[in-house]
């Protein structure tokens, strides 16, 4: 018989940490995440967000096997920006089965309807500032570090439980060209000589550079569709995370008279490493991850953006060009510029003249209650 229930104590946990390793069994583009990051990621005592918002978990079984989860979760600071009774879902897994799926959503919703929203969106898991979307299509690429991936056959359990477009989100890819363009050369050149600087970040100074970041990042994206800025501390947190992986030289801060105007934080891909431990640090993960990271060729640019006040004004050149420069010369082959707004056509048309390609689509979809 088929039971959804609340996850409760450390084997519940467990067993929803652990369900992918069912779903995603035999499926080499999968990418296992680290269980010990994930189990901290969940925790309502270390995770920032749960100082605003909440979430409930649910575990789906069928005669006491795990076949199904989803996370139902009110984002307080989304409802106080738009005020339209959204609430959300993410952390879906589950078997190719309607029923089971069905049972999982209608559980979501009913937590959602208890708290008086009007709508489930996702998938978020927690925000759309962390890893979001129902991958469409590219089944047989493995993902990039905090980006998503599922099977095939999950937009068709979504859309058969009610859920239809909200917005897609497409990852644009490039390979990497001998040498920086001419034309973001000399963009770069010009807004140097207009005062602005652009250095890479000085992780000797953490808290004041994630303070600059962090401004940067709560005015640059407000604009877009579905935007909540993180807080200071969800911040700070994310770039903890990101410290083992990330390499000052791929990070990038542009200022004006001494004050931040615009950010460019690169990584490497860390999957191409955590793939070959299993979801597992201990006994012996964490070393096949350090031989691993050697061979890591690819990046991601995870974040890019200007002031309002100071786009169309080369800018965002120069911190492409200085990325590109710093990218090349140590040797990565290509970089995932994800993930970008199908309605934000002024970004696509900007990387596509960099000669950046759509190769891959997430949706994030809408049901109302």
């Amino acid at each position: 018989m088929l039971q959804v229930r609340p996850v409760r104590g450390p084997r519940d946990l467990r067993r929803f940490l652990r369900l992918p390793w069912r779903i995603y069994d035999g499926n080499a583009a999968w990418v296992p995440p680290l269980l010990r990051e994930r189990r901290r990621f969940l925790d309502r005592r270390r995770n920032p967000f749960f100082r605003h918002s909440a979430a409930e978990f649910f575990l789906a079984e069928y005669s006491g096997e795990a076949v199904g989860r989803i996370a139902a979760i009110e984002n307080r600071r989304h409802l106080e920006t738009y005020g339209d009774g959204t609430g959300f879902f993410g952390f879906f897994e589950c078997v190719d089965d309607r029923a089971t799926a069905a049972a999982l959503c209608e559980r979501a919703a009913e937590w959602a309807r208890r708290r008086g929203l009007a709508r489930l969106r996702g998938p978020t898991s927690f925000t759309i500032n962390d890893e979001c979307g129902l991958l469409l299509d590219a089944y047989d690429l493995p993902p990039v570090v905090l980006m998503a991936y599922n099977p095939p056959y999950y937009p068709g359990l979504l859309e058969g439980c009610g859920f239809a477009k909200a917005q897609d989100l497409l990852a644009y890819r490039m390979s990497a060209p001998e040498r920086v363009p001419e034309r973001l050369r000399a963009a770069a050149a010009l807004v140097e000589r207009q005062g602005v600087v652009v250095r890479p970040v000085d992780l000797r100074d953490f808290a004041a550079e994630v303070g600059r970041i962090h401004r940067v990042h709560s005015q640059a994206w407000a604009e877009n569709w579905g935007a909540v800025p993180l807080t200071r501390e969800e911040l700070e947190e994310l770039a903890r995370d990101l410290l083992p992986v990330v390499d000052p030289e791929l990070v990038f801060l542009a200022e004006k008279d001494g004050e931040p105007i615009g950010v460019a934080v690169t990584v490497p891909d860390l999957n191409q490493a955590l793939r070959c431990a299993d979801g597992r640090l201990l006994p012996i993960g964490w070393l096949r991850i350090l031989r691993a990271r050697r061979h890591i060729d690819g990046l991601r640019v995870l974040i890019l953006g200007v002031l309002r006040e100071h786009r169309h004004r080369g800018v965002d050149a120069a911190l492409y060009a200085r990325t590109m420069a710093a990218a090349i010369a140590k040797g990565y082959r290509w970089a995932e510029m994800s993930w970008i707004l199908e309605s934000n056509l002024p970004m696509q048309r900007a990387l596509q003249r960099l000669g950046a390609a759509p190769y891959k689509t997430y949706r994030i979809y809408d049901r109302e209650l």
